[in-house]
């Protein structure tokens, strides 16, 4: 983990670090039109899911739909 943030830090890619469960951490890599979840896991294994953008930019209404659909 630590050559891959070393690597990401050399190639000047944004990333934050977040500790999801007890047997993991999650690093979420930020890159125009995309984002990676990399989670490392206490077995050593490595999952990476990604999240591709097809470039469409939605008004400010849209953030009513954000919180009428995920809200508690």
């Amino acid at each position: 983990m630590i050559d891959f943030l070393n690597r990401l830090d050399n190639a000047k890619i944004y990333y934050t670090i977040d500790h999801t469960s007890d047997d993991s951490i999650l690093v979420v890599v930020a890159v125009p039109g995309q984002r990676w979840e990399v989670q490392f896991m206490a077995d050593g294994d490595v999952g990476v899911e990604k999240f591709l953008s097809n470039g469409e930019i939605h008004s400010e209404i849209e953030l009513e739909k954000l919180f009428s659909e995920f809200s508690n």
